[in-house]
């Protein structure tokens, strides 16, 4: 499975039981989606993420 962070959409890509066990996983965390989103993008702007 891979998930590709944009800065305006999120594109996961796998098999439906994986998306759906990756959101379950997500759901512990983030209350929604855009939830997910905001963090992801505020740790993407921060040191804590390196890009190669």
């Amino acid at each position: 499975m891979k998930i590709y962070v944009n800065p305006t959409s999120i594109t996961m890509v796998g098999k439906a039981w994986e998306i759906r066990a990756k959101l379950r996983e997500y759901a512990k965390t983030y209350h929604t989606v855009a939830d997910w989103r905001s963090d992801i993008h505020h740790l993407s702007t921060s040191d804590e993420l390196k890009q190669d």
